[in-house]
């Protein structure tokens, strides 16, 4: 297997992107992606794609051949990968893989999800499909309410507060608002969050992710051709996924999932590092109880410590450990098949040091993680500055 460096980066502001279209969108993103590499179309062998709903959100199915035609990129091999909100992970994945394993040499990996063209009852219809359709969604269970059940067992099991989820969004908006590129550009308080409208209990309004419209792309090369395209490439030292039932009746427990323990288990092993060498990570808080989890199963706290460590502001930039960045899915927005790929291009862009105001100090190794569902799948990947 040979070495994979990342030696491009791009992604377009999240938001309510009404003005843009699908195409704009991910043309936007690869465009940014191909420059920063300083390569071309005729560079690129290979395209990989993460969406999870094109066709229920815009009536578009067969994406990646609609990618590949606009970023002018035919007559390469375009896929599509959908892992629901794992798409744009897992895609990377596949990239990651297609180049280490000599296929491919340099590719290009894009996630995008155009969701503000329908109705909010609409999108969420679509989202639900991430779960089990007919034991979970068919009988209303949404992802705000799989998700409920999830925060309240961990309140009954460790004594976790609402006040502690609350925490976890208020550090993320704080994050955001250091971002140009993040949906919510603006700092919240622990009491605006407390008094935000109840959405399925004990989440409310800002303790959820939003419908966002956005894409990302990275460029993936060789790493012993790497410096022909940037003079930081960043490593792609570890690529692990793993899955688990995908509704919450099966699972061994509400309050962790096994397939992010499973994976960065493997990403640790893999990449020769234990969990106190990351110095930033990407966790995917599509709810600010799943940032509490996700820092527990990822080992940086024991379980159920999780929420204390959010209250006491050991999560925040530049403390015991630098979470979400970016502002999260929480304040940076949640466009879920870009949401893996925006992880990724804010682990490069803090290893080269171009984060700007939200630049954590010194900063050699990151991790992502990208959950699909309530955490059917999990992929998980480890970064290192070379």
């Amino acid at each position: 297997m040979r070495r994979v460096a990342i030696v491009g980066a791009g992604m377009t502001k999240f938001g309510e992107r009404w003005e843009d279209s699908f195409r704009d969108l991910i043309l936007e993103a690869g465009m940014q992606a191909l420059q920063s590499a300083n390569m071309k179309g005729d560079d690129i062998d290979a395209l990989y794609g993460g969406t999870m709903a094109a066709g229920r959100l815009i009536g578009q199915e067969h994406i990646t051949a609609l990618i590949a035609d606009y970023m002018g990129l035919n007559p390469i091999p375009a896929t599509r990968v959908e892992a629901a909100c794992a798409s744009g992970g897992v895609a990377l994945r596949s990239g990651y893989l297609a180049v280490a394993s000599g296929h491919h040499n340099n590719v290009v990996v894009g996630g995008v999800e155009k969701m503000t063209d329908v109705s909010v009852s609409d999108a969420t219809t679509a989202l639900g499909g991430a779960g089990d359709q007919e034991w979970e969604l068919f009988m209303g269970a949404t992802f705000p309410a799989l998700y409920a059940l999830m925060a309240r067992r961990h309140m009954h099991e460790f004594g976790t507060t609402e006040e502690q989820m609350a925490a976890v969004s208020v550090k993320n908006h704080a994050n955001a608002a250091k971002n140009p590129y993040a949906q919510f550009q603006k700092e919240i308080t622990i009491e605006q969050v407390m008094k935000s409208k109840v959405v399925a209990s004990p989440l409310k309004v800002f303790d959820c992710s939003p419908i966002t419209d956005g894409a990302a792309a990275v460029i993936l090369a060789p790493l012993e051709e790497a410096k022909k395209y940037t003079d930081t490439p960043i490593e792609i030292v570890a690529s692990t996924q793993a899955s688990d039932t995908i509704a919450l009746h099966g699972r061994d427990s509400l309050t962790s999932l096994k397939a992010t323990r499973i994976a960065a288990e493997k990403a640790y092993k893999t990449a020769n590092v234990t969990v106190k060498d990351i110095d930033v990570v990407e966790v995917h808080d599509c709810f600010s109880i799943a940032e509490i989890i996700a820092t527990e199963d990822l080992g940086f706290f024991k379980k159920g410590e999780g929420g204390k460590a959010a209250e006491e502001g050991r999560t925040a930039l530049n403390s015991d450990i630098s979470v979400n960045t970016s502002g999260g899915l929480k304040g940076c927005g949640h466009p879920v098949g870009a949401t893996g790929i925006k992880q990724a291009v804010e682990v490069v862009w803090q290893l080269t040091g171009k984060a700007g105001k939200r630049q954590v100090d010194n900063a050699e190794i990151g991790m992502t993680h990208n959950v699909g569902g309530s955490g059917a799948t999990c992929v998980v990947h480890i970064m290192k500055r070379c």
